[in-house]
């Protein structure tokens, strides 16, 4: 880090890069604040060939669409940091952000758009094919496998949901039971009525060929040709680094993992701290993430306004 950035303070300090805090940043940026961006780069999204929903910019590649965000948050005079925030702690005036170098910086305002990690299930050959053709998204990849042969492999408590969407898509999809109970009851009766077969048999792998997903083949040898196959991610928030200040993730109302929990304007429980994007809800899309980050951007503007102004008639008495 230069000793420009190492020695300065911000109004706003956003942890994180992705689509939520270069949205707020570029807000913060343009409000006339000074913001720095620092980016671990690692976005969850970087596996996917393409972001898909995003109004005009539907099917761009990832990288490419963050590349620009930067530029853009840059154009307006807010810096973007390469770097890891470590911890974070309150000091007079606001906020201290370590960082993995030993560096620090001073942010009056701190916005969290830290994003999530997604654990997959522990089945050979299905970390390699994620954001390719292992999927958890029907919104975000269904299109690119619509009337394929789709596999959803039940993972967690969204995996049923996740086969009767992807029957929008498909009109073969197959349920893998795999360690989890077989379905019963209304979700039974729900697969059935769609047409969805229930495979019983825990998952061993899956199988590749010519680079792309061929099948799933079950502990008893026996392999299902699928071409593309569902999961679903246990969800953990990036937070770690905020224990400081007494903000820890708890758990998503979904079951799916877990989320930092936000306020209607973007507001933890901890005074100066906003949070948006993934962080706060797993299930954002990356245009849902920079609205949220662009919301949450406004509110902390108008809350430093407000300081301001009160520092302002003070002075006058």
């Amino acid at each position: 880090m230069t000793d420009t950035l190492r020695n300065s303070g911000y109004d706003v300090v956003v942890l994180g890069g992705g689509a939520a805090g270069l949205s707020g940043a570029l807000t913060l940026a343009r409000a006339r604040r000074s913001v720095l961006v620092i980016d671990a780069g690692a976005p969850r999204n970087a596996p996917a060939e393409g972001v898909h929903g995003l109004l005009g910019r539907e099917g761009m590649a990832p990288g490419e669409l963050l590349a620009r965000g930067r530029e853009e948050v840059r154009h307006y005079g807010g810096r973007v940091l390469s770097g890891e925030a470590t911890a974070v702690v309150r000091e007079q005036d606001g906020f201290r952000v370590a960082l993995a170098d030993g560096a620090s910086v001073r942010g009056r305002r701190v916005l969290v758009a830290s994003g999530l990690v997604d654990e997959l299930p522990e089945v050979p050959g299905l970390h390699e094919r994620w954001g390719r053709d292992v999927l958890h998204c029907p919104y975000c990849h269904g299109w690119e496998v619509r009337d394929q042969p789709i596999g959803v492999l039940a993972s967690g408590p969204l995996s049923v949901h996740q086969a009767l969407l992807l029957r929008q898509w498909s009109e073969d999809v197959t349920y893998f039971a795999h360690t989890m109970p077989p379905p019963e009851g209304e979700d039974a009766e729900k697969l059935a009525a769609r047409g969805i077969p229930v495979v019983h048999g825990e998952v061993a792998s899956v199988e590749v060929g010519d680079g792309r997903l061929t099948g799933v083949r079950l502990s008893d040898g026996t392999v299902v040709r699928r071409a593309a196959l569902v999961v679903s991610p246990r969800m953990v928030a990036r937070a770690g680094f905020l224990s400081g200040l007494g903000l820890k993730p708890v758990a998503h109302p979904s079951g799916a993992g877990e989320h930092l929990p936000v306020d209607a304007a973007g507001r933890t429980d901890v005074p100066g701290v906003w949070a948006a994007g993934n962080v706060t809800e797993p299930s954002a899309q990356v245009g849902p993430a920079a609205a949220a980050g662009t919301a949450a951007a406004a509110q902390i503007n108008a809350d430093l306004i407000a300081e301001e102004t009160r520092r302002a008639v003070e002075a006058r008495r």
